[in-house]
Parts: C-alpha cells; structure tokens; sequence
C-alpha cells in the first residue's frame, strides 16, 4: 500500500482548496465549527449544498450519468478530508448519500428522473422513516400498514427519531404490506411525500435541548404504489442495500484530527486542578495522547480500506473496525473538550453555537452574552448528542460481534 498522493491528486487537493477558500464564508465555516451533533444547521447545510451543486460537486459519490464526479476513490478521499479541515458545514446524508442510492439501484426510470435531480439541487429533502415506538433495533418488527386500495396504498401507523423530519419534504419509509412469512417479508420501502393530508409530525427534544428529531403519525395516508422503490413486500432487500450506504465513508480520521487540534486548543488555556494550564497536567494530557495515537491508527486503517477497494476488494470487517474506533473515538473527544470546558461547560448556552435544530423554550441573553468561549458552550452539547454515536448505523456491540465472528472464529 502506497500512502503517499501522486502529482495528480495533489494537484486536485489543491483545486479543492481553492475552491473552499473562495466559497465558505466566515458565516458557513462557523456553522461547520460550532456543530453540536453530526448534523449542521440545516439552513447554512442547504446553502452550501447549493454552492456545491453550482460547482457539479454535491454529489461526487453518484455514477457519472446521474450527476457524479468521475473521481477515483483517493480523490473522494482527499474531498472529503479537505471539507472537514476547512471548517465546511455537513450535508445533510437521508437524501444524498442514502436514498438516492436506492433509487438508482431500484427505482424507476420515472423515479430516477423525477427525484434525483431534485435531491442533488436541495428541492427535495428527504428523512428516514424506519424506527417506530416499538420497534427499534428489531427493524424487522415494524408494524406502520399499507394497505393497497386501487392505485394507492393507504399508510396508517407512527414513525420516531426522525431527524429533521420537521424540515423534510419527503420520507423514504418502510412499512408493513403483508403479514405473511418471515417478519422480514412483507415489507416495503416507500416514498411518502410529507404534505400530504393525514401526515403529522410532533417534535422529540433531546437531552441537549435541541429539535431535530421528531415522532411522526400517519392517519390513513394515501401513497401511489408509483411511489413503492423495488417490488412491494421486497422491501427489505431495498433497505439492507441502503445500509451498507448509512454506514458511510472512509474519512473518519480528519474530523477526529480537527476535534484533538480542538481539545489540545482548549487545554493550553484551560486551568488544571492545579491552576497551571490543563495540558500540564499528565493525567489530562496522557489520555489526549492515547486518543490522538488511535486516531493514527485509524487513519492507517481507512488508508487500507482504500486501498482494498481501489483494487476492487470489499473492505469485509474493516468496516465494522472503522465504525466501533471512530465512534467512540469521537465520543472521547466530548468527553476531554467537556473536561477542558471545566465550569463553564456547565452553563446552557446554545445560543453560542450552530446546533441542527432549533432549541424549543430557550431565550438567549438579550445581549448575547456567553459565559466563556463559545467552544465552552459546544462542549456539554456535543457530548451529549455524541452519545447515540456508538448506537446509530448498527451499534458496536453488533459490530464487535461480527469481528468476533468475522475476524477471530468466536
């Protein structure tokens, strides 16, 4: 495996920098550094998914005839690497990075004509409709009915933690069309547009404060079946090719690089218990060092997984490797800048960050003041947020037991 970029991909890392230097303004580059979840304020994530759809970059990852960039997979890389490190707001991935593939994949030529374009540009904005109350880990157990009924099936049943839901225009869901067989038949995946009339969505407030999920409550919607992604009661089979989408990329390591450069900031102002800076302190400072060694090794390890697919391999448990080290890598990260913030990250002040959602019942100072620094009033935000980190996308225990099973025979 060679590490090192060819002329060629230098010379792209360095158009890519030009380009966000140009674009993102003081205001976009604040919102992607003051992030309090993995998800940017949505109104800053659209107007730079429009800055990058003008430039023919908003959707690098899609084949070419729909939109995509030709590009090789160490130049998604090096995109990827040099967005993080420049500060730029997060896109929003229910659309981009995962329906669409979907939709490519299975959807009609109608379909990929009418939603794909309109994904790419930010008219259509999609979230996800799978979790229900009672049914979460066990996805298979879902229960919201679609009942056929001439050309439409009419959808009655509720949906939860549906991020942005509340700003969404679409939802890509799944739902129960038959009762027949194994629970995971039956199913199907569906395009259900959010102004339709029976459709309710109510907000769920996090721990943090912050709206960006919802419940929603579907009382006898009605779907065209021109709207069903795949075969109807073959839905599952949509949905774990989608999954293999929701658990992302390769560049892990460049954000967890800007969150130690973040942390080791913090510590060379922050007092330590004995009033020196915090970074003096070896206990402190030792566990920074740990964290920031780990990131190395990841980053080797996405290196890796480049290079397997580059050459047309599958990245096989590597992928579970990189999801269990960078998520709770990250969650590391909170908890040092949390430490760092000492007092005053005790203090409620979300009006001093860029969280992805609005922030129900809270009254910001009048004169906006901020106890602290604003990374001061990030920190308690994004450490609790950060802890559904080693839940979402398939939790880690599920992960380690694959590579216990994968990896080591167990």
């Amino acid at each position: 495996m060679d590490i090192q970029w060819s002329p060629d991909d230098l010379a792209f890392r360095d158009e890519v920098r030009a380009f966000l230097d140009a674009e993102l303004t003081p205001e976009l580059r604040a919102a992607g550094r003051l992030m309090t979840s993995v998800y940017a304020d949505h109104d800053a994530s659209m107007q730079w998914q429009r800055i990058l759809h003008r430039r023919g970059w908003a959707t690098p990852a899609w084949p070419v005839e729909f939109g995509g960039c030709d590009w090789s997979l160490t130049r998604h890389y090096i995109f990827s690497r040099e967005s993080v490190l420049a500060g730029a707001p997060a896109l929003s991935p229910m659309g981009i990075s995962q329906v669409a593939h979907a939709t490519m994949a299975f959807g009609t030529a109608e379909q990929k004509e009418y939603f794909l374009p309109r994904i790419a540009s930010g008219d259509i904005v999609f979230c996800q409709g799978y979790s229900e109350p009672e049914s979460g880990s066990d996805l298979a157990s879902l229960s919201m009915s679609a009942v056929a009924d001439g050309d439409d099936l009419v959808c009655s049943g509720t949906k939860v933690w549906t991020t942005h839901a509340n700003v969404a225009n679409w939802m890509f869901c799944l739902v129960r069309t038959s009762r027949d067989g194994r629970k995971q038949q039956g199913i199907t995946f569906l395009l259900i547009d959010m102004t339709s009339p029976g459709v309710q969505v109510k907000p769920v407030v996090m721990s943090s404060g912050e709206h960006i999920q919802n419940e929603e409550f579907f009382d006898a919607v009605r779907v065209p079946k021109t709207n069903v992604v795949g075969e109807i009661d073959d839905g599952w089979t949509v949905a774990k090719y989608l999954l293999t989408f929701e658990r992302g990329g390769v560049a892990a390591a460049p954000l967890l690089q800007v969150m130690a450069a973040e942390v080791l900031e913090a510590a060379r102002t922050a007092p330590g218990p004995d009033g020196r800076p915090l970074i003096d302190d070896a206990v402190f400072r030792n566990k920074l060092a740990q964290a920031r060694i780990r990131v190395d090794a990841l980053e080797m390890l996405e290196f890796r997984v480049l290079s397997v697919v580059a050459d047309g391999g599958s990245p096989g448990t590597m992928s579970s490797m990189v999801k269990v080290l960078s998520t709770e890598l990250s969650q590391t990260f909170t908890e040092l800048l949390l430490e760092a913030a000492g007092p005053r990250g005790a203090v409620y002040q979300p009006h001093a960050t860029r969280p992805g959602g609005p922030v129900p019942g809270y009254e910001p100072p009048a004169d906006g003041y901020v106890s602290g620094e604003p990374w001061q009033a990030v920190a308690p935000l994004r450490y609790l947020n950060d802890r559904a980190g080693t839940i979402y996308a398939g939790s880690n225990e599920i992960q380690r037991n694959i590579l216990a099973k994968s990896a080591l025979g167990i």
